[in-house]
């Protein structure tokens, strides 16, 4: 059997997290020893911070155009988050799984909700806790991005996230990044081996039937 006929399925490895607990520094560990998955680049109706590129950290769209898609079923999942909208655009998942490729989406609990409801089989959930509140907020105000207000408004948000921790398969304390970076390609590693990700293996072991010899 060839390299080809043992394809296995492809995933979708959902991180969620508070802001500032550290999902976007994991995923970005996580693509870089592993650059056969496809990151999905979400929709957003959020104006682009300094240094983001359009199409590349985000697609950035008007809040009308974003409505228009979302009637139009363009979105794999989308949730209004801290007054703005972000979606998954459907298409470019869906063809990358179908090739058995991996997606990493870093997304919300809202979003997670959708992907799990329609394609369980094929998610897998991760949520990543911060160490202390003391310490997610100090981690805000070291990014230098937001306002007082805003980080405050931001930690308010940030309990309700983790309210919706135990929805995840992963839970994963940030405390330290390298060994929280290692839990993550563990939890990679043991998934993409399942067997419900190994369609090959029925043809397989029929054919080791002895009577087939």
């Amino acid at each position: 059997m060839s390299s080809d006929e043992r394809r296995r399925r492809g995933l979708l490895f959902v991180i969620s997290s508070p802001s500032g607990a550290g999902k976007t520094s994991l995923s970005k560990r996580l693509l870089a020893n592993h650059p056969d998955i496809v990151l999905s680049v979400s929709a957003t109706t959020r104006k682009p911070r300094p240094g983001e590129v359009d199409g590349v950290d985000y697609f950035f769209l008007e809040e009308e155009d974003f409505k228009q898609r979302a009637r139009d079923d363009y979105f794999y999942e989308w949730a209004k988050v801290h007054g703005n909208r972000y979606g998954t655009p459907r298409e470019p998942v869906l063809k990358t799984l179908d090739e058995g490729r991996d997606v990493l989406l870093d997304i919300d609990w809202q979003g997670a909700q959708q992907l799990l409801l329609e394609r369980d089989s094929d998610v897998v959930s991760v949520f990543i806790l911060p160490p202390s509140m003391r310490e997610l907020e100090a981690r805000l105000k070291k990014r230098a991005q937001d306002t007082d207000e805003v980080i405050k408004q931001r930690l308010g948000g940030a309990w309700r996230e983790i309210t919706h921790w135990a929805e995840y398969e992963y839970v994963l304390v940030n405390e330290d990044f390298d060994k929280t970076a290692a839990d993550l390609e563990s939890i990679l590693r043991a998934e993409r081996i399942m067997r419900v990700r190994q369609p090959w293996l029925a043809d397989f072991v029929r054919k080791l039937d002895p009577s087939r010899l």
